[in-house]
C-alpha cells in the first residue's frame, strides 16, 4: 500500500468507527438516562479539552500567550455565534432571559433547560429525553434551538480536520507510527463522539439526523489527511490554531450550555451523581489516552 492509501484508509476508519460506536452506545439510551448521560458528556468534553486538545496546542506552539489568546478569542467567537442563533430563533422579548412564564420553581423542575420554541410556543421541558416526544426523536419543547449542536459540530469538524493532518504527518514519518496514531485517535474519538451525539440529541436533533451530521463532520478527517499529505509543511503552522479553536468550542458547550442545565437539579443526591458522572467522563478520556499513548 502506498502512503496515501494508508492515510485514506486510516482517516476513513477514524471517522466512521467512532461515529458508529457513539450511535450504538448513545442511541439506545432510555428517557430516564438522559440527565445522567448529559453529565457524562460534560466530563468527556472537559477531559478532551484539558487532557488532550490544549496540551497538544501548547506543545505545538512557539508562543503560549498567542495560543491562549486564540482560545480566548474562540470562546468570544462562539458566544457571538450563539447570540446570532438566538437572535434568529426568537424575538428579544420572548427569549429565555425575558420569558415572564419562566420562574425559579419551573426552571428547577427539569434537568434540561426551559426554552422557547418557535414551533411550540412557551413550554417547559419535562424530565425526559429530548428525543422522546415523538417517533422521529425530536422534541421542540426540550431542545435548545440547535445552539449546542451547532457549537459542537463546528468544534468537532475542526478537531477531525486536525486529526486527519496528524495522521498524515505520522504516516509520512513512518507507516507503523501512522497506524499507532490512527488507533490512538479512534480510541480517543469514541467517548468524545458519544458526548457529541448526546449533545445533538439534547439540542433537538433526531437520532438519524444526529448520526448523519456526526458522519458528515467526520469527513473532515479525510479532507485533513489528504491535504496534509500534499501540503503538510504549509498547513503545519495552523494545527495549533485549529486545535485551540476546537478546544474553545467544546469548552463553551460544556460550560455555557450544558453545565447550567445541571444546576437545575440542586438536591444533594442529584449533585453527587452529576459530579461522579462528570468525573467518570474525564476519567474515561484520561484512561483511553493513557492506554493509547502507552501502546
Amino acid at each position: 500500500m502506498t502512503t496515501l492509501t494508508w492515510i485514506l484508509a486510516a482517516t476513513v476508519a477514524g471517522g466512521i468507527i467512532p461515529v458508529l460506536g457513539a450511535w450504538l452506545i448513545a442511541a439506545r439510551a432510555s428517557a430516564a438516562q438522559v440527565p445522567v448521560l448529559i453529565s457524562y458528556a460534560v466530563g468527556a468534553l472537559l477531559g478532551a479539552v484539558f487532557l488532550e486538545l490544549l496540551p497538544h496546542a501548547f506543545n505545538r506552539s512557539d508562543n503560549l500567550q498567542a495560543t491562549a489568546a486564540t482560545l480566548l478569542g474562540g470562546l468570544l467567537l462562539f458566544f457571538i455565534l450563539e447570540k446570532l442563533v438566538l437572535w434568529r430563533h426568537c424575538h428579544i422579548e420572548e427569549c429565555e432571559a425575558h420569558d415572564p412564564h419562566d420562574t425559579p420553581a419551573s426552571a428547577a423542575a427539569s434537568p434540561l433547560a426551559h426554552h422557547h420554541s418557535p414551533l411550540h410556543g412557551h413550554s417547559h421541558a419535562h424530565a425526559h429525553a429530548p428525543w422522546a416526544a415523538n417517533g422521529n426523536g425530536s422534541n421542540g419543547a426540550a431542545h435548545d434551538h440547535g445552539r449546542s449542536g451547532m457549537m459542537i459540530l463546528i468544534g468537532d469538524t475542526f478537531h477531525n480536520f486536525v486529526d486527519g493532518v496528524l495522521i498524515a504527518a505520522a504516516f509520512l514519518a513512518d507507516t507503523q507510527l501512522g497506524i499507532v496514531t490512527a488507533v490512538a485517535i479512534v480510541a480517543h474519538e469514541v467517548p468524545q463522539e458519544v458526548g457529541d451525539f448526546l449533545i445533538l440529541l439534547h439540542s433537538g436533533y433526531s437520532k438519524s439526523h444526529a448520526f448523519t451530521l456526526n458522519l458528515l463532520s467526520s469527513a473532515a478527517m479525510v479532507v485533513g489527511g489528504v491535504l496534509g499529505y500534499y501540503a503538510l509543511h504549509a498547513m503545519e503552522q495552523w494545527i495549533g490554531t485549529l486545535i485551540s479553536l476546537a478546544a474553545a468550542s467544546m469548552l463553551y458547550v460544556a460550560v455555557a450550555d450544558l453545565i447550567p442545565g445541571l444546576h437545575r437539579r440542586p438536591e444533594i443526591r442529584a449533585t453527587v451523581m452529576q459530579v461522579s458522572l462528570i468525573a467518570l467522563g474525564i476519567a474515561t478520556i484520561w484512561l483511553v489516552g493513557e492506554a493509547a499513548h502507552g501502546g
